[in-house]
């Protein structure tokens, strides 16, 4: 047992998607959360600036005690998540490997399609962790970059919304997949309308879900669970003005986001 936090951090409030999940699943557990909202988004930046950025929150939330970190952002978890394991000594847990656990047990077909940012697209990590799995699964990774300021903005079913769905995912209708990961953490919110275009037949994996799922089997395994007996609490550290990350985060989250403090990692 142990009384210390869950830390996840991003690069904004795509994380709280799976902080969102991690709540859901361990609700007596305390959780950190930190949005570099300053220096969002990452995956326009190089592997080197994202790593350095990385380990610094990392360090920010080792110092605050926390028990185990979730790189909650696909593209940190892409191109840092190995060091940051090597660095650190708590467990580091990212979101790529257990979407791509997920989908590589559940196709039928062989066929997984992936959509994600171009950075996530361009690094082929799911492609990769899948192939590790079974290297007989056929990958077919599309962009999908304008997801994510739809989802930002709250447009998650309306006719624009479905029409720029229809226009990314046809291609990976006509490979005939059966299985899409959705290799964003914005992209749970728009799983409604993703589900509708893709239809019936195609199992949609959700990341963040597959990750709240791993770090409980981690904290359990390690007997480092909290007491269930209260709920737990939750706070928040962003790097820039907190009132754009709250409007924005609440949706995400699915309830009002409280004990917001920005901060300044080069003091």
């Amino acid at each position: 047992m142990s009384s210390k936090a869950i830390g996840l951090f991003d690069s904004g409030v795509g994380g709280l998607t799976v902080l969102k999940e991690v709540i859901a699943l361990l609700p007596y557990e305390d959780t950190i959360y930190f949005g570099d909202t300053a220096r969002v988004p990452y995956g326009t930046k190089s592997s080197e600036t994202v790593i350095r950025f990385a380990k610094e929150i990392t360090s920010f939330l080792i110092n605050r005690d926390i028990k185990l970190l979730v790189v909650a952002c696909n593209t940190a978890s892409a191109v840092s998540l190995d060091e940051l394991q090597t660095e650190f000594s708590i467990p580091i847990v990212g979101v790529i490997d257990p979407g791509a656990r997920r989908a590589a047990s559940v196709t039928k077909t062989g066929h997984v399609g992936v959509i994600g940012t171009e950075g996530t697209i361009r690094s082929s990590a799911y492609t990769k962790a899948i192939k590790r799995i079974n290297p007989d699964i056929d990958v077919i990774a599309t962009p999908c970059p304008m997801f994510v300021p739809l989802a930002e903005e709250g447009w998650l079913d309306n006719e624009i919304t479905k029409l720029t769905a229809e226009t990314y995912l046809k291609g990976l209708k006509a490979q005939g997949i059966d299985t899409l990961v959705l290799g964003c953490t914005h992209y749970p919110l728009l799983k409604g309308i993703i589900g509708e275009v893709m239809g019936n037949d195609v199992k949609l994996v959700d990341s963040a879900e597959e990750t709240a799922f791993t770090v409980s089997g981690i904290l359990k395994d390690q007997r480092i669970l909290k007491d269930s007996n209260r709920q737990g609490n939750h706070h928040y550290f962003v790097t820039d003005v907190p009132a754009g990350f709250v409007k924005v985060g609440n949706r995400f989250l699915g309830s009002s986001i409280m004990d917001v403090c920005q901060v300044n990692l080069e003091d």
